[in-house]
């Protein structure tokens, strides 16, 4: 029999990204007593190689009618200012705010695309743009198409990770050096040993919040469970530093039903930005050599922005997999998604599918564990003997330095 001292706490999150922030912070707003473990560094892995994209559904509507995809998230951007705003489930006031906006632009006639963006059912999320409204970029002579505002906004990632861990600085601890054990017991309830350097420490929560993206299939090998089940779905996206003056926040309409390109700007220092490069380029680079991925940007930049002079910039690619729960065909998931583990032990497992469903994913799970009937016990936050996680570097910052 074990004689390791046993921590009391409601909520162990597992996974340091945005899905286990979020969590962390909106569970102790609800009262719980939750503590988060990071195997690695905050943020790292899909958090941080996300484009800081907090969307209202539009890019999922180009095949010109709403979709459940669009439908699932219209009003998370609202739910995301408030919280901008300190008003909202999580405090993000230290937030860095990138863009206010995301625009959608053609480079010619949309036809039913334009149509169905000036009607009345996308009416409050979308706004065509005049002339004298555009941003820098879209006021060169070379512009000739049509340009929409989006209610999306952009966030800086980074920002928005080192907000959320600041918030709970009492409750974040590195797996890093640690041995880690699991236990289950005949009924199935889990528990987890910690050995370090002083000693072992035994977790024994309510409930374990997997929240760890792609190493959430791990976490269930490990503990014998074999669903909920995950799927990947691959990305290969580009990256550009450069000195160009504009910022650019945009999709651009193409014939597919997502965006023919997606390009968001992120701060790199000593006065460059990076362009950020996703939509179907990324999907299409999946599979592609680097150079080549390189050279079909450098191409669709220079067909669909002809007058943008980008000098000598530099560029990179990166692999990225969407960790997210299984879905038929490979689909996209259209809600966040927390489940409990089959083997019937007390591990909900947590995937947000996309950054700006974080919220929904908070909802999810409180939900879950009222339905198993745990709630806040009171219980005051543990000290563990170990030690803070560090915050992870940047994707561009991987490839072209700080």
């Amino acid at each position: 029999m074990s004689t390791s001292p046993v921590v009391n706490v409601d909520i162990v999150i597992v996974g340091g990204g945005i899905a286990g922030l979020w969590l962390l912070n909106d569970l102790r707003n609800r009262g719980y007593s939750a503590i988060l473990l990071e195997a690695t560094a905050l943020g790292s892995g899909q958090t941080l190689a996300s484009q800081g994209m907090i969307h209202g559904g539009i890019k999922y509507s180009l095949a010109g009618a709403l979709s459940g995809a669009s439908e699932a998230i219209a009003d998370m951007p609202d739910h995301w200012r408030r919280c901008l705003r300190g008003a909202g489930a999580v405090d993000l006031r230290r937030v860095r705010v990138l863009s206010d906006h995301f625009y959608l632009w053609s480079t010619g006639a949309a036809g039913r695309m334009t149509a169905f963006l000036a009607s009345k059912a996308v009416r409050g999320r979308v706004e065509s743009v005049d002339a004298d409204g555009r941003p820098p970029i879209f006021r060169a002579p070379g512009f000739s198409g049509s340009l929409y505002r989006l209610v999306d906004l952009v966030l800086d990632v980074p920002s928005l990770v080192a907000a959320l861990a600041d918030t709970c600085p009492d409750a974040i601890y590195s797996l890093a050096g640690a041995a880690t054990a699991w236990t289950a017991a005949d009924s199935g309830r889990l528990t987890l040993d910690l050995g370090t350097a002083t000693g072992t420490q035994r977790l024994a929560p309510a409930a374990f919040v997997f929240a760890a993206g792609a190493g959430n299939a791990g976490l269930l090998a490990t503990i014998g469970a074999v669903t909920p089940a995950m799927q990947r779905r691959p990305l290969h996206q580009v990256m550009v530093r450069h000195r160009y003056p504009h910022a650019l926040h945009g999709h651009c309409l193409g014939r597919e039903t997502t965006p023919r390109l997606t390009i968001s700007s992120h701060p790199a220092g000593g006065g460059e930005q990076v362009w950020y490069l996703g939509g179907t380029l990324a999907e299409q680079g999946v599979g592609m050599a680097p150079d080549a991925l390189i050279a079909l940007a450098r191409q669709e930049l220079a067909a669909l922005l002809p007058w943008v002079d980008l000098g000598p910039a530099r560029w990179a690619t990166l692999a990225v997999e969407r960790a997210e729960p299984r879905q038929p065909r490979l689909l996209r998931p259209d809600q966040a998604f927390a489940d409990w583990a089959g083997n019937g032990a007390n591990a909900l497992v947590a995937w947000p599918t996309k950054l700006t469903l974080c919220p929904h994913l908070a909802d999810s799970v409180a939900a879950r564990l009222g339905q198993r009937g745990i709630a806040p016990s009171g219980a005051s936050v543990p000290v563990l003997a170990l030690p803070r996680p560090p915050l992870a570097s940047t994707p561009w910052e991987a490839a072209f330095g700080a």
